[in-house]
């Protein structure tokens, strides 16, 4: 297994009696997406300032590349990179100029910055517009270039906070896409979202926040099962075809734990839907029945934060 590349115990962060953050604790592996999934006001841009030494916690402990916060801050920023939520870019500015801008600031220059510059561009897919004011750029070309400034002095460990807010389905789609490439090319990232669907794609493994507190960690699966919810078949037979009929004969198949019929579909509460419906499907055929058409569903995270805090992600 990967060691951690960050580490935190007893993290938290109060303004006066509102505690923003209550003493949350949890790992990032070298090499895996983190996303931290929870509602807007959940605490999730207060753990990240926190992280990224903008902001001191008022208690516990964290830790970046064995560098301790704050007292390494300023190593710490060396090894981490930036997406804040608000955009973070000069619009009177071109793209190469906020770039260049901000690799100063990092303290690259010359040939490595123009070098560094280009790359990114390419990566981000805004060569061609790179020599444009950014202030005439699409919600969805600012959130890229923003990427890009995070990442200009190559950073181990990306925080990246609601990175698609705000822009077009066909921009986050964009973004989500390089997400995973950079997993693929070594960096770690920890990701902010109160977007279940992106969590669930992203994520080697997701901490739940809602209130300030870390109320859930594990892999979706993992996640999933705190839910007590097995997975789904659903069998559509032929036209005329009664269902309720069959029920019986789906059983005693092991792996299945409950059989039920809706609207003339026999639905099958599951372990897990692979490994049985080879099973289920030979009974079927066995039987007679045909089969027209298989859904397999599972629980999702959505479910998991309902029955966790007992309203939904986004209300």
């Amino acid at each position: 297994m990967p060691e951690p590349i960050l580490i935190t115990k007893d993290l938290q962060k109060s303004y006066g009696e509102i505690e923003a953050v209550k003493s949350i604790s949890f790992n990032i592996l070298r090499g895996e997406i983190f996303s931290l999934l929870g509602p807007n006001g959940a605490g999730k841009t207060t753990t990240i300032s926190m992280l990224s030494s903008l902001i001191k916690p008022t208690g516990g402990t964290a830790e970046i590349a064995g560098h301790q916060l704050p007292q390494d801050a300023m190593q710490v920023r060396q090894i981490i990179g930036i997406v804040p939520q608000e955009i973070a870019l000069y619009d009177e500015l071109s793209a190469r100029q906020n770039l260049k801008f901000w690799g100063q600031m990092y303290g690259i220059g010359g040939k490595t910055l123009n070098q560094r510059i280009d790359e990114l561009l390419e990566q981000v897919d805004l060569t061609k517009r790179a020599n444009n004011r950014v202030g005439t750029y699409s919600g969805g070309m600012k959130r890229r270039i923003n990427i890009a400034v995070g990442l200009l002095h190559k950073p181990q460990l990306l925080f990246m906070d609601e990175p698609t807010v705000g822009i077009d389905p066909q921009s986050r789609r964009r973004i989500l896409n390089m997400v995973k490439e950079l997993r693929d090319t070594g960096i770690t990232i920890l990701y902010t979202t109160h977007y279940m669907e992106e969590a669930e794609e992203l994520s080697d493994r997701v901490g739940i926040i809602d209130q300030g507190e870390l109320i859930a960690l594990g892999t979706q699966k993992e996640l999933t099962r705190l839910v007590g919810q097995q997975e789904t078949l659903r069998l559509h037979f032929g036209e005329g075809h009664a269902a309720n009929d069959d029920i019986r004969l789906f059983n005693n198949i092991d792996g299945v734990y409950h059989t039920t019929s809706l609207n003339g579909e026999l639905i099958l509460s599951v372990d897990e839907a692979i490994s049985t419906l080879p099973a289920v499907v030979a009974r079927a055929n066995a039987s007679g029945l045909q089969i027209r058409s298989i859904d397999i569903e599972e629980p999702n995270l959505e479910a998991v934060f309902l029955h966790l805090t007992g309203k939904a992600l986004r209300d």
